[in-house]
């Protein structure tokens, strides 16, 4: 078993970021700007963007943190939203899930300017993610795109797996996570396997993987028998059980396989912050202009 270590390639990441922005800094005299909103007081929420707060800090990312009551309405949200979008010193804009008393999360972020959208999940982004034709369209374009499937590419970049012609197997159809991890798998060339709750034969289906990415939020649901030998499994979920948390794979089934794994925690997790930061920067370089 080979492990991908997340936490490394995300401190090698955000190592380049700083230089990144130092150079853009001394280039236009400009500081990218990170805003975040934080509304209630879900206590891993606050520790989430905590981490955000303090990655900025790391990398030289000005934050502006908003903190607002769990009594706010949606127009309190949304009125805040629109005058961050107005803010010059502001590039980006998270807002922090999910809602607290089922308030429209999917309506607050449209009213996010998609310019600012480092979450990647205003409408406009995630409809153009599906236009491009490839990664290289995606970098010139400097596309926002959701960071835990922009992290997952990442991570098999840095770790040179080669995604192209490769089998891909992508456990899970969500929003967040399945949709843009297919799309951003097929801007790479692979060919591309959507599985879900009612896929029939999940375990064969997943055998003939080159590449398998779990993200179905079940706890070690995918063992052994899914995995075929040699393939690189990424695994996106984070499933918190009896204070300790586990992923969709069942990590000690398959540790004895000849695999390349990502563990949890230190895998996928550290990289969807990085991912952040990076379009943070991207958004800035769009603002002023910047090829």
């Amino acid at each position: 078993m080979k492990i991908i270590n997340g936490k490394e390639i995300s401190q090698k990441i955000r190592f380049e970021l700083k230089e990144k922005i130092e150079l853009l800094t001394k280039k236009t005299g400009k500081q990218p700007g990170l805003a975040t909103i934080l509304v209630g007081e879900d206590p891993a929420s606050k520790v989430y963007v905590g981490s955000k707060i303090k990655a900025c800090e790391q990398v030289g990312i000005k934050s502006y943190h908003n903190h607002i009551s769990e009594t706010a309405s949606i127009e309190d949200i949304i009125s805040l939203i629109e005058k961050l979008n107005k803010d010059k010193n502001i590039h980006g804009i998270l807002l922090q899930l999910p809602l607290p008393n089922k308030l429209d999360a999917d309506r607050c972020i449209r009213a996010i300017d998609y310019n600012k959208d480092v979450d990647g999940l205003h409408p406009y982004n995630a409809g153009m993610l599906t236009l491009v034709k490839s990664w290289d369209e995606i970098v010139k374009q400097k596309l926002l795109v959701s960071c835990t499937p922009m992290g997952v590419i990442y991570l098999l970049k840095y770790s040179n797996i080669d995604i192209a012609g490769k089998n891909v197997v992508i456990i899970g159809r969500s929003n967040l996570v399945g949709k843009p991890v297919s799309m951003l798998m097929l801007s790479n060339n692979a060919t591309v396997t959507m599985a879900h709750s009612r896929t029939q034969n999940l375990n064969e289906i997943t055998k003939k993987a080159d590449i398998v990415v779990a993200a179905i939020g079940k706890a070690k649901f995918i063992n052994k028998d899914f995995i075929n030998d040699g393939a690189t499994v990424i695994d996106v979920g984070i499933n918190r059980v009896e204070g300790k948390l586990y992923g969709d794979v069942d990590f000690d089934s398959v540790k004895d396989m000849n695999i390349s794994i990502t563990p949890v925690p230190g895998g996928v997790g550290p990289m969807t912050i990085t991912m952040l930061l990076h379009n943070t920067i991207l958004a800035f370089e769009k603002y002023n202009s910047i090829i």
